[in-house]
C-alpha cells in the first residue's frame, strides 16, 4: 500500500513539473496567435513524420529481435513490434513503465523469461544513450559558437553562478572527490553487513541484468545488422524532427544540421521523467528555436506543440492497436486457435 501511494505521489510530482514547464512555455504567448499558426500546418509533412516514426519503431523491434536471438530465443518481428508499441503507450502514462511492459508482453506471447528480456532492454537503452551523447557532442563541436554558447548560458553559467559566490569551484570539486572516496571506502567496509539487505540484492539484480544485456551485444553474431538498425532508428528520429520543419512556414528554412541540433538537445525532453515528455520537450525545443535560431516565441511554441502532438498521437494510435492485436492473439493462444503470427 505504501509503495502504491509513493508511486502515485511520484507520478503527480513529475506530472506537476511537466505542466509547470508547459505553463512557462505559453504564459507570455497570445493563444490566438498560436491558433492562427496551427491553422497553416501542411499536413503532408505530418504524414511523412508518421511514416518515419513507424519505420523507426519497426527498426527498434528488428534490432531487439537480434538481441533476443543472441540469448537463443526466437520471436517474430511483428510480435516484437507490438510489444514495443504497447511499451511506448505505457510510457505515455508512467515514465519508464514501458520498458517493463514490453518485456511482459513478449514474455506472454513468446514464453521468454522476463529477466532475460529486461537485460536486453537495459543494454539497448544504455547503447541508445551513448548514441545520443555522441550526436550531441558532434552537434556542439560542429556548431561550437552557436550551440556551445547555448549550453554555456543555460547549463554551465547557472552552476558557476550558484557556487562561485560562496567558494571557488575548484574547492567544491576537491571536496566532492574526497567525499566520493570516503563513501567508496565506507561501502567496502560495510559490504559484508549490507550484502544481505533487500535493497542491495535488488541493486545487484539490476546490475546483473545490465551486464547480461550488454553481453548479448558482445555475443551477437550479426553486429553489423545491429549497427545498421541502430542507424535506421536514429536516422528516422532525425527525419521526424527535420520533416516537421516543413509543416510550418516559420521553420521551413531550417537546415539539416539544425535538425540534428534539435534532435540531440530536444531528445533530453523525452528522457526527462515526466509523462510523455510533456512540458519538458516544449520548454527545451522552444528555448532552442528562440535562442539559437531567432524564431519568434509563437513560432517556436507552435513547432514544439505540432512535433510533440504528432509523435504522441502516433504512439497512442499504434500502441492502442498493438494492444488490441496482442489481446486477440493471446485469446487465440488460450483457445488453441493461433498460428505463427497475431
Amino acid at each position: 500500500m505504501k509503495k502504491l501511494v509513493f508511486s502515485i505521489l511520484q507520478y503527480l510530482l513529475f506530472l506537476s513539473i511537466g505542466l509547470g514547464l508547459l505553463w512557462l512555455v505559453f504564459r507570455k504567448i497570445d493563444k490566438d496567435s498560436i491558433m492562427e499558426e496551427l491553422k497553416t500546418i501542411n499536413y503532408f509533412w505530418i504524414i511523412m513524420l508518421f511514416i518515419s516514426g513507424l519505420i523507426s519503431h519497426l527498426s527498434r523491434a528488428v534490432r531487439w529481435n537480434l538481441m533476443i536471438g543472441s540469448l537463443n530465443y526466437k520471436t517474430s518481428t511483428i510480435r516484437t513490434f507490438y510489444a514495443v508499441m504497447v511499451g511506448y503507450l505505457a510510457n505515455l502514462a508512467i515514465p519508464r513503465l514501458g520498458e517493463v511492459t514490453r518485456c511482459g508482453i513478449l514474455a506472454k506471447t513468446d514464453k521468454i523469461p522476463v529477466n532475460s528480456l529486461i537485460g536486453t532492454v537495459i543494454a539497448e537503452r544504455i547503447f541508445d544513450m551513448i548514441v545520443l551523447l555522441v550526436i550531441t557532442l558532434l552537434v556542439i563541436l560542429f556548431q561550437l559558437n552557436l550551440v556551445g554558447g547555448f549550453v554555456h548560458k543555460y547549463l554551465v553559467m547557472p552552476f558557476l553562478t550558484k557556487f562561485s559566490g560562496k567558494f571557488p569551484v575548484m574547492v567544491f570539486f576537491m571536496i566532492l572527490v574526497i567525499v566520493i572516496a570516503l563513501l567508496v571506502l565506507l561501502f567496502r567496509k560495510l559490504l559484508p553487513l549490507i550484502r544481505h539487505l533487500a535493497i542491495y540484492q535488488k541493486i545487484a539484480t539490476i546490475i546483473s541484468g545490465f551486464v547480461s544485456g550488454m553481453m548479448t551485444i558482445q555475443r551477437m553474431k550479426h553486429k553489423g545488422r545491429f549497427l545498421f538498425w541502430t542507424l535506421m532508428i536514429w536516422g528516422n528520429y532525425f527525419l521526424m524532427t527535420y520533416l516537421c520543419f516543413f509543416s510550418m512556414k516559420a521553420t521551413s528554412h531550417l537546415t539539416v544540421i539544425d535538425g540534428f541540433t534539435l534532435l540531440s538537445l530536444g531528445s533530453f525532453g523525452f528522457v526527462a521523467p515526466v509523462p510523455g515528455g510533456i512540458g519538458a520537450y516544449h520548454f527545451i525545443v522552444k528555448a532552442i528555436l528562440v535562442e539559437l535560431y531567432g524564431l519568434s516565441p509563437v513560432a517556436a511554441a507552435s513547432y514544439a506543440t505540432i512535433s510533440h502532438t504528432a509523435q504522441t498521437l502516433l504512439l497512442l494510435v499504434a500502441g492502442a492497436v498493438s494492444y488490441l492485436l496482442v489481446f486477440l492473439y493471446l485469446k487465440k493462444v488460450k483457445n488453441g486457435q493461433t498460428g505463427k503470427n497475431p
